[in-house]
């Protein structure tokens, strides 16, 4: 009797801090959208003043240099590209919070890994240029978890995630029909998911952000003679 009048009010405290919980949730969630309403502001001043360096450099350049650069810039994705391609949109599914642990079941939440499946899968069907929720990505980008947050290249985005790609015709088509099409039908029947292929006729991806460029030289070279150490059998 007493561990079921304790098990009966312990799940009662937990039901009763359960708004206290989703309050807290609602804060950290509003300020999240803030900094990012700040993050985007910051892009866009960067954007414009990228474009203005951008002009400098081709009125300083001009002719042959001016293409072939921005040849080289639409390959490595520092250049926005148009054309057609294909769309593919993916979305958590409903989940469920435990009463008594308060925990969120993450089972209907899209991945990094499904974002890389598809992202992948759209590269294999020829696509020239790829965008999650508008990030550019290149061959230096990454898309990771960090709780049930996805990053791509380090920039918060959030479900749905709409993936856009400029390729072939029928690039729709092969994704659909293809093995990451048959994976996201199986995410969606089993977990809720939402999942959509569709063609593009006209869209433009925009540029990535310019990266951080490194480099490194060797280490200078000792002058002389390397000496052994004695657990070497140096004479």
């Amino acid at each position: 009797m007493a561990l079921g009048f304790l098990l009966v009010v312990a799940y009662q405290q937990t039901v009763a801090d359960e708004p206290a919980r989703t309050q807290a949730r609602e804060t950290l969630i509003e300020q999240v959208q803030n900094r990012r309403g700040d993050t985007a502001r910051l892009q866009e001043r960067a954007d414009r003043l990228r474009a203005d360096v951008a002009d400098l450099r081709e009125q300083r350049l001009g002719g042959a240099a001016v293409a072939q650069l921005r040849d080289l810039e639409a390959g490595t994705g520092l250049a926005p590209v148009r054309g057609s391609g294909a769309r593919v949109t993916v979305g958590d599914g409903p989940t469920s919070v435990d009463p008594v642990t308060g925990q969120r079941s993450t089972d209907a939440l899209v991945r990094d890994t499904d974002l890389q499946r598809a992202t992948n899968a759209l590269w294999a069907a020829g696509a020239e240029a790829i965008a999650i929720n508008g990030q550019r990505l290149t061959a230096t980008t990454t898309i990771r978890q960090a709780g049930e947050a996805i990053l791509v290249d380090f920039r918060p985005v959030t479900s749905p995630y709409q993936i856009v790609a400029i390729g072939p015709d029928d690039m729709a088509d092969e994704f659909r029909d293809g093995v990451a099409g048959k994976f996201f039908r199986t995410l969606s029947s089993q977990f809720g998911m939402s999942f959509d292929v569709s063609s593009i006729d006209d869209v433009t991806v925009e540029a990535a952000a310019e990266p951080t460029l490194r480099q490194a030289s060797p280490a200078p070279q000792a002058s002389g003679k390397p000496t052994s150490s004695p657990s070497e059998g140096g004479r």
